[in-house]
């Protein structure tokens, strides 16, 4: 049960209760060590098993994973106890952006800005493989200097989770928001249904109502279908031009992200918006996990490309069983991984293999490998079962925060298991936060 004002994991106050759902609560949190405002999602595990949501779940974290920018929610640090994940994500002070247009519509002005930055946030993730898929204004929430973040990736979709044919297949999202592609359920391309979400939202900023609405469903699909639906008389002549290219039943001849980005009304005032928010990122102070690492997605794409360099891309299960070292195996893999250890460290990646390359020519065991984030060490002598060889990867999360497998990859494991037990781990102390598998008090 968690109280206001506990210390969860010696790391972080937990305060108020912000908001609630089936399976979660989101409590205000604060980082003890600097005071820095986070968000606690506090998942009760047993419901979200037999709710059957554990793909759900693992797919909500791996992408979070892969997606860091300033317009994304950033998801700091997973934790877990035998009962509950602990989600340590950014602290959204503003709210969801839906409170803001349920005073009524907006101006022009504030319209333009959020569709700004929801384009580029989305654009971002769609560069990355990922797509939203319930896009609406409840999961647009807003941070302490106004600036859009988009949250829960609950009902993302991967690149790799698209059938043979190339297209998406499961039918969901919120029914205003949804394209009809989605509902005709004979497949659709993920980034061109997250698009015509952004126009629907873009059209309820300006309009303060939907665009498709009525209170029989089937209705309202008829008219998302056949694109039924009618401007304010207040909507600019080129927001209209640009809604209707966004707002097209056909996908195939729908507008996309880099289109978007090139259209004169989108790109109006963008470059001072832009650096107006770099000048206020330059004076902000990172959160010590190492919140601003990797890809922060500042620089505005301006081209048909959005090419970034993909990160290791971590299993769920790597992910989910960080930071705390607490053994999720049952939840989430068969725990048959007798040659292989995991641990977490809040080092940088070169004090890890320094620090491992020590320990090798302490034990007299040749660096045979080395590439960017693996290594592989080799016995001096022939075992039982031949040589010995151990394999060590590296996966960063952020860049102070890494996961680090250490495995037997040949050779004979009794041998491997007793250089490990007496010699790697006493030696890895000063290094390692925490090992996987290791139980700690729950909470």
């Amino acid at each position: 049960m968690e109280k206001k004002g506990s210390i969860l994991m010696g790391k972080y106050d937990l305060g108020r209760l912000l908001g609630q759902g089936t399976f979660a609560k989101v409590y205000y949190g604060r980082l003890l060590k600097t005071g820095q405002s986070v968000a606690i999602k506090v998942i009760d595990k047993e419901k979200v098993l037999k709710a059957g949501l554990i793909d759900q779940t693992k797919r909500e974290i791996s992408v979070m994973g892969l997606v860091k920018h300033k317009n994304i929610m950033q998801l700091y640090e997973v934790m877990a106890t035998k009962t509950k994940i602990y989600f340590v994500m950014e602290y959204a002070k503003g709210g969801e952006l839906f409170h803001k247009v349920a005073k009524g519509r907006l101006n022009e002005d504030s319209a333009q800005k959020y569709f700004q930055q929801l384009i580029i946030a989305v654009g971002f993730c769609h560069s990355r493989g990922v797509y939203h898929r319930d896009l609406k204004p409840e999961n647009l929430l807003l941070d302490e200097n106004g600036d859009l973040k988009v949250s829960d990736f609950g009902l993302s979709a991967l690149t790799e989770s698209k059938r043979q044919d190339g297209l998406l297949h499961t039918a969901c999202g919120t029914p205003a928001y949804i394209a009809p592609e989605v509902i005709s359920r004979k497949g659709y391309d993920g980034s061109k249904s997250d698009i015509w979400s952004c126009g629907v939202i873009l059209f309820v900023l300006l309009a303060g109502r939907l665009p498709f609405y009525d209170s029989n469903l089937m209705e309202m699909y008829k008219k998302i279908s056949k694109a039924d639906y009618k401007f304010p008389n207040w909507f600019p002549p080129d927001v209209q031009r640009l809604l209707s290219r966004i707002l097209d039943p056909n996908p195939y001849t729908r507008i996309s992200i880099a289109k978007i980005m090139q259209n004169s009304w989108f790109r109006k005032g963008l470059k001072t918006r832009q650096s107006r928010t770099k000048a206020e990122d330059a004076e902000k102070i990172s959160l010590d996990f190492g919140s601003n690492s990797g890809s922060s997605g500042n620089d505005i794409p301006t081209d048909t490309k959005l090419e970034v360099a993909k990160p290791t891309n971590l299993n769920a299960f790597d992910i989910i069983s960080l930071s705390t070292g607490f053994d999720l195996s049952g939840l989430f893999v068969d725990n048959d991984q007798k040659d292989e250890v995991q641990f977490t460290s809040t080092k940088p990646a070169a004090a890890i293999i320094s620090k491992l390359e020590d320990i090798a020519g302490n034990l007299k065991l040749k660096v045979k490998k080395k590439d960017q984030g693996f290594m592989r060490l080799e016995g001096s002598s022939e075992g039982t079962n031949g040589t010995l060889f151990i394999d060590v990867e590296i996966y960063e999360i952020t860049s102070s925060f890494h996961l680090v497998e250490v495995k037997k990859s040949s050779g004979d494991s009794i041998d491997y298991q007793k250089m490990l037990r007496q010699d790697i781990r006493p030696a890895l102390r000063e290094i390692v936060w925490a090992w996987q598998g290791e139980q700690q008090q729950d909470h």
